[in-house]
């Protein structure tokens, strides 16, 4: 299935957008996450977790989603295809971990959030827990970063599917373009 040009680049408009307020938001909140480590006010650090666990459930985890689903439906309709080139496989596994992994850290951003909302959680309490968000925000901004630059530079290689496709009569016997123009 090849995605009319109009369709293709409304989908890629979708995609980037949801993937760059992915990027911006787990930004947002390492800045947060750094903040209430740091910060010695207690109603400031109280008011830090909680915003934190409301930025997960309603900003993070529906553009994670959304970016994954849309960029899964772009592959689909354009010639770079979901597994016939290395960048968009090794995209994909990116994204898919990153969801995985995203969703099990939802469970201490909340505890944090219950904890600092329960108590005055002042500068010394539950500080491994505070550095592990710390940590998580960090290696995910990388790992964002990461498939950023797999889809600027679309690094060349073909899989195994990829080639068994351009071998077939019905297939295209080109790669696509660098911008991932439809071949004519």
């Amino acid at each position: 299935m090849v995605f009319t040009v109009r369709t293709r680049k409304a989908l890629l408009t979708a995609h980037v957008s949801f993937s760059v307020g992915w990027l911006g938001s787990v930004l947002a909140f390492l800045v947060l996450a750094i903040v209430g480590l740091v910060s010695t006010d207690t109603l400031e650090v109280r008011a830090v977790y909680v915003s934190l666990d409301l930025t997960v459930w309603y900003v993070i985890v529906p553009l994670c989603f959304a970016a994954l689903i849309t960029g899964v439906v772009q592959s689909l309709g354009t010639t770079w295809g979901l597994l016939r080139h290395y960048w968009v496989l090794i995209k994909l596994v990116l994204t898919v971990v990153s969801t995985v992994v995203l969703l099990i850290h939802t469970r201490p951003v909340g505890l944090m959030a219950h904890e600092s909302a329960a108590m005055n959680l002042g500068g010394g309490d539950l500080v491994q827990a505070r550095v592990q968000l710390i940590v998580a925000g960090a290696a995910a901004v990388v790992v964002l970063l990461l498939a950023t630059v797999l889809s600027i530079y679309k690094p060349r290689g073909v899989t195994r599917y990829g080639l068994r496709r351009l071998a077939h009569p019905q297939y295209p016997a080109r790669l696509p373009t660098s911008t991932g123009a439809q071949p004519p």
